[in-house]
């Protein structure tokens, strides 16, 4: 296909794309969205990513970043084969109170579970629990308020659940990578993307050091309640879960391969 043909082709594409999935988006990133769906061999037209406009607090400037839709986990899941389905949120009890002045009733928690059908024929439940205080997005903006933002203040639950939801997809298929979703970005800035683990303080790192060098899902289970119990700010709390979902699904996929090895050295 020739050089001209291939940029026509393209140009209709953004064109279409511009015009329907991705309305009022700027040229860049819908060329952005295009090259992101080729490298991962995904149908642009089934819209697997979003265009995620993120505060960049570094260059003190919004900035719009792809990102995979909790779609995307869920078809990628399925295309493994062994997706075997996955429960309706499970909600904790709601909560009213007023943050930075707004009022909001939110559920404290939600628990989601994915099943996933091992070759060994078990199905293995995988849970993630998100709470909805380490979750939200606030509106930011001058007065750098802490109040939800306006999708968290509409919809708590829903917005809850699928960040629960994504978090269960990567625990289960760790395989679909550990970029978080559109749905949990939004309204999130880079600086608190790129917070990791290794930019805690040093009881937290300290409390994850020990979390991942846990060797067993008992050990991992005790030492992330210590750690728990120890700290009590919502972002040392997130980080903790983070690093022990991290850590759990690296047990699990460790689990899932010796028990095929011993499956295969038994068959021989």
């Amino acid at each position: 296909m020739s050089t001209e043909v291939s940029t026509l082709n393209d140009n209709k594409l953004i064109d279409v794309l511009s015009n329907s999935l991705y309305p009022g988006a700027s040229r860049q990133s819908v060329v952005l969205v295009i090259d992101y769906c080729r490298a991962a061999g995904l149908d642009v037209m089934q819209k697997p990513v979003h265009i995620v406009p993120i505060w960049d607090s570094k260059a003190g400037m919004m900035r719009d970043v792809i990102m995979p839709g909790i779609g995307l986990y869920r078809t990628q899941a399925s295309r493994t084969g062994q997706f075997a389905g996955m429960s309706e949120p499970e909600f904790g009890p709601m909560v009213d109170e007023k943050i930075d002045g707004f009022p909001i009733t939110y559920p404290e928690w939600c628990k989601v579970t994915v099943k996933r059908a091992l070759e060994s024929g078990i199905i293995a439940e995988f849970t993630a629990v998100e709470f909805w205080k380490e979750n939200y997005a606030a509106r930011g903006g001058k007065e750098k308020s802490i109040a939800p933002n306006a999708m968290w203040s509409k919809r708590p639950r829903g917005q809850l659940a699928k960040c629960a939801t994504a978090q269960a997809m990567r625990t289960a298929f760790p395989e679909l990578g550990a970029a978080n979703t559109a749905e949990e970005m939004e309204g999130r800035s880079l600086m608190e993307r790129e917070i990791g683990p290794y930019s805690a303080n040093a009881e937290c790192a300290e409390h994850i050091a020990l979390i991942e060098a846990c060797a067993s899902m008992d050990e991992l289970q005790a030492a992330f309640t210590k750690a728990y119990k120890a700290l009590t700010s919502p972002a040392d709390r997130k980080t903790l879960t983070e690093a022990k979902d991290s850590k759990k699904a690296a047990l699990l996929a460790a689990s899932v391969v010796a028990t095929q090895e011993a499956k295969d050295g038994s068959a021989q």
